[in-house]
């Protein structure tokens, strides 16, 4: 009796698995939706239309760019968190997943999504306003410490507030946290000098640095430079956890079966790969990865550790 109901185990299970294969290699078979929770014509919706395509390509079928800008983000990630888990409802993701349960009260957790790839990393650069003295980090930390509550630092969304918060953090005193709506204007506040400082991804910054509307001080990766800044010192060679990554995914409802996950996780890799979407990536200082699904869950999980300890030793509580 034992032996049979071991095999009729064993037969079901295998059963499962090759259902969940079968249902793996016949997708898709209708249209998907990716959906990008920023309103239209930003950074993401503008990187979404690049790869998309190619995607599509890859797949044989429509994929629709669905806008759902709201809560930071919030509202689409929770459209796609409650979506049945099979493939055709799909979220561009940003580090603001990873950030926002620090800063937004009632923040999906991204550990409760299916991590499908991801596939760019962008760099991001402390810039500052022209008539602001400092030019190293060593000169704005000092001059943080000089006029306590004086130096002034933008906020335009979670990862640039995290930034002043850690500048914060290493001069050990207070400065001004400015918040603005969005990148766009905390630039051009830097540019008037209404502001002295942004972290700002360099996609977006490297056009008024080569113009010289700004100057740049430091980049937050892990390591000096980049393709667009390569002598640029990071920020890590003064304090060496003073970096974090930006970067560029697809997150998919939770439970989603692992050869759906492993089967979108190839298409995408192959659509950021095509000589088009990677040269496109280069100019703008992002950086193709092509991450596994497993590594891609663990840039959450480090990612989730270090924003929660750097707004947690800030005294931050979401609002």
């Amino acid at each position: 009796m034992k032996v049979r109901l071991m095999v009729e185990r064993m037969f079901a299970v295998v059963v499962l698995a090759s259902c969940s294969l079968s249902l793996a290699q016949g997708f898709p078979t209708k249209p998907i939706h990716m959906l990008v929770p920023f309103a239209p014509g930003g950074p993401a919706d503008a990187l979404a239309r690049v790869i998309v395509p190619k995607f599509s390509e890859r797949i044989g079928q429509p994929v629709i760019i669905d806008s759902r800008p709201g809560g930071s983000g919030n509202v689409g990630a929770e459209v796609v968190l409650k979506s049945p888990p099979d493939g055709y409802m799909l979220l561009y993701a940003t580090p603001g997943m990873t950030t926002n349960p620090f800063f937004v009260k009632g923040s999906p957790d991204p550990r409760d999504f299916s991590a499908i790839v991801r596939f760019s990393v962008s760099g991001t650069v402390l810039i500052a306003s022209n008539g602001f003295a400092p030019n190293t980090l060593q000169e704005v930390i000092a001059a943080i410490r000089a006029k306590p509550g004086a130096v002034s630092c933008a906020s335009s969304g979670a990862l640039p507030t995290v930034g002043c918060e850690l500048l914060r953090a290493y001069a050990k005193t207070d400065l001004i946290n400015v918040n603005y709506k969005g990148n766009a204007p905390a630039m051009l506040a830097v540019q008037g000098g209404e502001v002295n400082m942004l972290f700002d991804p360099l996609s977006s910054s490297i056009n008024p640095i080569r113009a010289g509307k700004v100057k740049v001080i430091a980049t937050l990766n892990r390591t000096r430079g980049g393709p667009l800044l390569p002598d640029l010192p990071a920020a890590a060679e003064v304090y060496p956890d003073f970096w974090f990554d930006g970067w560029t995914g697809v997150l998919g409802p939770g439970a989603m079966s692992r050869d759906l996950v492993i089967r979108l996780n190839r298409e995408f890799n192959a659509a950021t790969s095509s000589p088009e979407v990677s040269k496109l990536f280069t100019s703008l200082g992002l950086v193709v990865v092509n991450d596994t699904p497993e590594a891609f869950a663990e840039t959450i999980r480090v990612d989730l550790q270090k924003y929660g300890k750097v707004t947690a030793d800030a005294g931050i509580k979401p609002e």
